[in-house]
């Protein structure tokens, strides 16, 4: 168990080490200024901006991305504070994301599209991040803490939102090509603009990569090329907007991703054949009516998801599940007074899923689950500033399910106080939840080995805590420290019932403690720097095996920190270093076995050659770092790549 000691001391006026009270006034030019500002909705539901949230949220913006060389959403996170991004498969281009928060796995932390919900219901709970290419987006919003309050199932850990690029007023063409190590080879290519009432924008996305890389397990005494990892992707959007009128605004937006993927799975049993293929529609209508008291937003929504996994000569099978869903939104959010804003909400979404496993063998076909929920909620939210320094946020949703046992209700309070100038508090209370899996629920297998689901399961259930310092230091820099404490109950674990017999139940409680910490400098005019570390610490106090009760939760407790250091001049150019750092964990719950932490150095660099077209360089895993992200899943050593970018 990790011991945490947490020491803060406070300045009534300027910062305690003596920032003047000169720098202070500036505080609108100020770096603070600058990252409070950002947009942020992911707190709200509402365009707000992150000075105004009593809850920690980090951002990273399209230019970040960009210059730190993310090419999907997953590797986008790996540099931000509360959240652990790496993946458990891997991380070449294409594995199969996972997501962690303040103690909760994949299936419990909620991803949004423009505030809409991702997480399969059906399949895995999650949303493969990557998926989807960080070309289509404007920022990625991370909120750790429960989110069920404003959002519904799977916010137990946190809330992931990527927001899309608009349409702008000036019409802008973007080609991007690459190459790099290991067979990359990129093009892409992305319109956007506005003629009088009309927007759009247009993008094409395609990425291949053999990721034929070499690796080293000491720890296994492995080495050798990682083979049958290939990927290919093409990814494609279209987003149109139509001013209706002066204060009506109607939004169109369709995505299609496809990725092939070869699985490589363990470098101790490799599977040289297996292969998975998604190919997912996304669309979304939406319609917005601002006044000047308020706003009316209403949403349609519709997912097709199609996954297949096909093994024929190792594991001579094929599994093919179709997803399907639709989904509403209607909110009104409005002005109550100076100090009073307020929100209410009804939201629905339905899903279906279909899991066929073919066999090569004899030709047949069995159905494991073939079943549908639906899922419908009235939320409501208020905001109340008696005061400029003083802020409480109140929020409370109730969910109704097709389930038996599915209705929840999450209640939400926050406090954001302002107790000298620069400095803030905040602290926050969020009940949240997570619907069982349809594949959880309703799977039937029969043969060799049997297996039922359970459909009397109940939603996992959060109770999540924390408090949190925002501190200005001077024009020149921010500090932000939030400690924070989540309960997660009613875990679903799948239950032998003999030797060849099992199914699902409700039994767990996992109790985690955790501290985040968050650094961004200004160091002179053409210099930045941004640090940051999360602890994380989860403990099993309920579980069906005795010898796990009191031990770390499995791959959820590493602890990260990330540094990086960027110059940027005045015609254009940039470089910058990244450290990436993930500690140690233990990989199964009774703690008797893990694997060492790692850590990765990478440079990227951007060089203007004409006034639309620039030259792009980027290093990954400088010091070419052996290590392994699951337990024979190794990680991608050294990779270079080389990009070229023309805006016009």
């Amino acid at each position: 168990m990790k011991v945490i000691v947490v020491c803060l001391s406070l300045g009534l006026g300027s910062w305690s080490l003596g920032i003047p009270a000169w720098a202070q006034a500036v505080l609108d030019t100020s770096l603070s200024a600058e990252i409070f500002n950002q947009p942020v909705t992911t707190p709200f539901r509402r365009p707000g901006l992150l000075r105004d949230s009593s809850r920690p949220v980090y951002v990273i913006t399209r230019q970040q991305m960009r210059e730190q060389g993310a090419r999907t959403v997953q590797e986008a996170l790996r540099y931000l504070p509360g959240i652990l991004s790496d993946g458990t498969a891997g991380t070449q281009l294409g594995a199969l994301s996972s997501q962690f928060m303040r103690g909760a796995r994949t299936a419990q932390v909620l991803v949004l599209l423009d505030g809409r919900p991702l997480n399969d219901l059906g399949f895995f709970g999650g949303f493969d991040l990557s998926q989807l290419t960080t070309d289509i987006v404007e920022r990625i919003e991370v909120s750790p803490g429960g989110g069920s309050t404003l959002y519904g199932s799977d916010a137990v850990g946190g809330v992931i939102n990527i927001v899309t690029v608009e349409p702008q007023p000036e019409t802008e063409t973007v080609l991007e090509a690459a190459v790099g190590s290991y067979g990359l080879n990129e093009q892409g290519i992305q319109s956007r603009g506005q003629a009088q009432d009309l927007g759009w924008v247009l993008s094409y996305r395609r990425l291949k990569s053999n990721n034929d890389f070499p690796f080293a397990i000491e720890r296994l005494g492995k080495s050798g090329k990682r083979e049958n990892s290939a990927v290919e992707y093409h990814n494609l959007q279209a987003k149109l907007t139509w001013q209706l009128a002066k204060d009506q605004v109607l939004t169109a937006n369709a995505l299609y991703l496809n990725k092939a993927f070869r699985v490589p799975s363990s470098v101790e049993f490799p599977s040289p054949d297996a292969e998975q293929n998604t190919n997912d529609l996304l669309l979304d209508l939406s319609w917005l009516w601002t006044q000047a008291t308020g706003s009316l937003q209403a949403r349609v929504f519709f997912d097709d998801l199609n996954y297949r996994f096909s093994a024929p000569q190792s594991q001579g099978s094929r599994d093919v599940i179709l997803r399907n869903g639709w989904g509403s939104q209607l909110q009104y959010a409005w002005q109550a007074g100076e100090n009073l804003e307020g929100a209410l909400g009804v939201d629905y979404r339905s899903i279906s899923a279909r899991n066929t496993t073919f066999s090569f063998a004899n030709g047949s076909a069995n159905i494991n689950y073939d079943d549908t929920v639906n899922q419908g909620a009235l939320f409501a939210r208020l905001d109340y500033s008696p005061d400029p320094n003083f802020h409480l946020d109140l929020g409370m949703r109730q969910d109704f399910s097709s389930l038996a046992n599915g209705s929840a209700t999450s209640p939400a309070v926050g406090i954001r106080w302002t107790v000298a100038e620069g400095t803030t508090l905040r602290a926050n209370y969020a009940s949240s939840f997570r619907t069982p899996l349809i594949s959880e629920l309703f799977f039937r297998l029969r043969g060799f080995f049997e297996v039922d689901g359970n459909p009397n399961l109940r939603p996992e259930r959060g109770e999540s805590f924390d408090v949190g310092l925002d501190q200005s230091l001077g024009d020149f820099g921010l500090l932000r420290l939030t400690f924070a404490h989540n309960r997660i109950r009613d875990g679903i674990t799948f239950v032998s019932l003999g030797p060849r017999q099992g199914t699902y139940e409700n039994i767990g409680l996992v109790e985690y403690t955790g501290l985040e910490a968050a650094l961004d400098l200004r160091l002179g005019e053409n210099w930045t720097l941004f640090a940051n570390y999360t602890l994380n610490d989860p403990i099993i106090r309920a579980a069906l095996n005795p010898a796990t009760v009191g031990k770390q939760l499995a791959f959820v407790g590493a602890d990260s920190f990330n540094l990086g250091l960027t110059y940027r001049y005045e015609q254009g150019g940039y470089g910058l270093i990244l450290v990436h750092h993930i500690g140690s964990f233990f990989t199964n719950n009774s703690n008797t076995e893990s694997l060492p932490g790692y850590t990765t150095v990478a440079l990227r660099g951007g060089i203007p050659l004409t006034e639309a077209l620039s030259l792009e360089l980027g290093i990954d895993n400088l010091l070419d770092e052996q290590y392994e992200v699951f337990p024979g899943y190794p990680g991608v050593g050294r990779t270079l790549r080389v990009s070229l970018r023309g805006q016009f």
